[in-house]
């Protein structure tokens, strides 16, 4: 049975241990939708540690190294400034962490738009030095050529319409798209542009519902919403919003938790006890045998 190796956290945070190899493929990602329909949506999380792609991994259908990670992560305050090497490293240690879901990771800006050449030689990067199983890119119409000249070069591509962060500058914000009958006209098309060159997949972000539900209509590929509706093919969020890492989030976001106050809360308990002198204790030093 081939395997691959995670951290063992019930010994050692640094002890590989073996877990049956049972990832899913882009192909079976694909396959979810038949005859136009998803009867098991797709659910997809971004991912940038090992850590967490273990937690999230057996929840999971795909991991999304986002390129979100700029913001998340680094505190940048775009995804603008992202590298392929930030890209790359973090890849890498979500597909570590992970055995079940397809890790896809983000191109950077910058690393595919000049052209289809420059777009492989940036994919071929990422996916030799992660071991991931394919690459998201922004843009619909314009980015037909390039998805296609990868798909033919044997690297997957999940497409990625409607709000595209990597554009905010061009869009004027973060806004959601498709109010205007060209602008959802557009949409539409782009999509369907993605699926004639061969992406697997097509995130539809910040979109009015109606036309999220029309673009999932329109096209045979799975369509992943985020901020979209929930009769899409599948949905994906950034981990650290549904958690509630941070107070303020996109109004698409649910908050599943409120990680922030309870790190806070246990972070003042630790405080306490050290500036105390009540740890460590007995239970957590060597003492003489």
């Amino acid at each position: 049975m081939s395997t691959t190796f995670q951290i063992d956290t019930a010994t050692s945070r640094a002890t590989p241990t073996p877990q049956p190899m049972k990832r899913l493929t882009v192909p079976k990602l694909r396959a979810r939708k038949k005859d136009g329909k998803t009867d098991e949506p797709i659910v997809m999380l971004t991912a940038y540690t090992a850590r967490q792609a273990q937690l999230l991994d057996e929840h999971c259908d795909a991991l999304l190294v986002g390129d979100s990670l700029g913001q998340v992560i680094y505190g940048l305050p775009s995804t603008i400034p992202v590298t392929l090497d930030m890209m790359a490293n973090h890849a890498a240690a979500v597909v570590r962490g992970s055995y079940h879901s397809v890790v896809v990771v983000d191109m950077p800006f910058g690393s595919y738009e000049p052209s289809p050449e420059k777009a492989f030689e940036s994919a071929a990067m990422l996916l030799k030095a992660s071991n991931a199983a394919a690459v998201k890119l922004e843009g619909g119409e314009a980015m037909a050529q390039t998805v296609e000249f990868l798909v033919h070069r044997g690297i997957p591509v999940m497409g990625h319409v409607g709000l595209t962060p990597q554009a905010v500058n061009v869009l004027g914000g973060y806004g959601a798209r498709g109010r205007s009958d060209a602008e959802a006209e557009k949409i539409v098309a782009d999509a369907k542009a993605l699926e004639r060159a061969g992406a697997f997949a097509i995130v539809v972000e910040g979109v009015v519902e109606p036309i999220a539900i029309q673009v999932t209509q329109a096209v045979d590929v799975p369509i992943i919403g985020i901020g979209a509706s929930a009769q899409c093919d599948g949905q994906v969020l950034v981990v650290d919003d549904m958690l509630g890492m941070f107070e303020r989030v996109p109004r698409f976001v649910k908050k599943y938790g409120d990680l922030a106050s309870q790190i806070t809360g246990h972070v003042e308990d630790y405080a306490r006890d050290v500036r105390a002198r009540t740890f460590p204790t007995e239970d957590q030093t060597y003492q003489p045998k």
